[in-house]
């Protein structure tokens, strides 16, 4: 499918500078821009393969002004990289879906499936689980009895919905994360850990991304739900009985301990670990690797364990670089104060 600088600007509401007639079939990033793709410009570092690209058309905000000649015909646009999304979301819509049940998947008789459904291979979809419309279901999914998936779902290879889980609509979950696990509960015993039966269950709500392999617990009693437009990374662990706010983020490896709460919109950095039983608020930003003990208050941008202000961190660790050296200088120091205790006292 091939749009024009114009269809596009149209679409995005942007400005175009240079041929309004351009066209493009593709995308590609900047720095490998081919006759044909659409690239985007919203990182300053790239500035300088604008002057080079190959590409036709590329995206740039609207305060931009080139200092060379550009070859590619430039859209002005509010902000280049949302309006970049936007173009991919309309791109995979535009692709076809599949539909229909593939006889190789097993639905038991009383699972109730929507409209327009995809149901591949090998998939299973258990007693009294539902499917909503329009939902693509990816080989080797498991949906146990009783869970619920919403419409405009996307289920990747080898997702697994344990019993009874709910799945809003507009979800995707991608290749193996699965909903609905027992939380880690165990009480000790004098015989050794005794299993807590985990009885609740697991709610996602609508908009919700999950990444590859992430895993979402289900709770002890009552739920562990992740509210909507939340977006999780590959490899996340969040435990029973937490509970996520609106529209809040999570890198890779973040990992979240049992029945902690998180406020909206908040930002996790790769391999973030959250105590257990806390409060976290909202708009609060961690830096990757941060340790968190305790409750945070709404609106912190924090680093570190624990975590502490950003310019208070870089600070912390500017002086614990020159720790080794700080000890090897306060030995030659006490040395030196011995010595003169030695001669005052003579």
């Amino acid at each position: 499918m091939e749009f024009s600088a114009k269809q596009i600007a149209t679409f995005l509401q942007g400005e175009i500078v240079g041929d309004e007639n351009a066209t493009v079939h593709t995308f590609a990033k900047i720095e490998e821009g081919v006759p044909g793709a659409i690239s985007f410009l919203s990182n300053p570092k790239y500035t300088p393969y604008l002057y080079d690209t190959k590409a036709s058309i590329v995206l740039v905000n609207k305060d931009f002004t080139p200092e060379q000649p550009v070859q590619a015909t430039l859209i002005k646009v509010d902000n280049a990289y949302d309006s970049l999304a936007r173009l991919l979301t309309l791109y995979e819509q535009s692709k076809p879906r599949k539909t229909g049940i593939d006889p190789r998947a097993y639905i038991a008789p009383t699972a109730k499936i929507g409209q327009d459904v995809y149901i591949a291979p090998f998939a299973y979809v258990g007693e009294n689980a539902e499917v909503g419309d329009r939902t693509a279901v990816h080989p080797h999914v498991t949906i146990e009895d009783g869970a619920r998936v919403g419409a405009d779902c996307t289920l990747y290879a080898n997702v697994t919905i344990y019993h009874d889980c709910r799945v809003g609509n507009r979800c995707t979950l991608h290749a193996g994360c699965v909903i609905g696990a027992d939380g880690f509960g165990f009480a000790p015993t004098p015989q050794g850990y005794e299993k807590i039966p985990q009885i609740g269950i697991t709610i996602l709500e609508d908009n919700v991304e999950v990444g590859a392999n992430t895993c979402i617990d289900r709770a002890t009693m009552g739920a562990t739900i992740v509210h909507s437009g939340v977006k999780v990374d590959n490899l996340v662990q969040i435990a029973h009985n937490d509970e996520i706010g609106s529209h809040t983020v999570m890198a890779a490896q973040v990992g979240i301990a049992g029945s902690t709460k998180v406020g909206e919109w908040c930002m996790f950095g790769g391999q973030v670990g959250i105590a257990g039983h806390i409060h976290i608020g909202n708009q609060v930003a961690f830096g990757a690797q941060s340790g968190v003990p305790g409750n945070v208050k709404d609106g912190r941008k924090l680093i570190g364990t624990p975590p502490m202000e950003e310019k208070t961190y870089f600070k912390a660790q500017a002086v614990f670089r020159r720790l080794p050296d700080m000890y090897h200088e306060l030995n030659s120091l006490r040395k030196e104060l011995d010595e003169l205790k030695k001669q005052l006292n003579k």
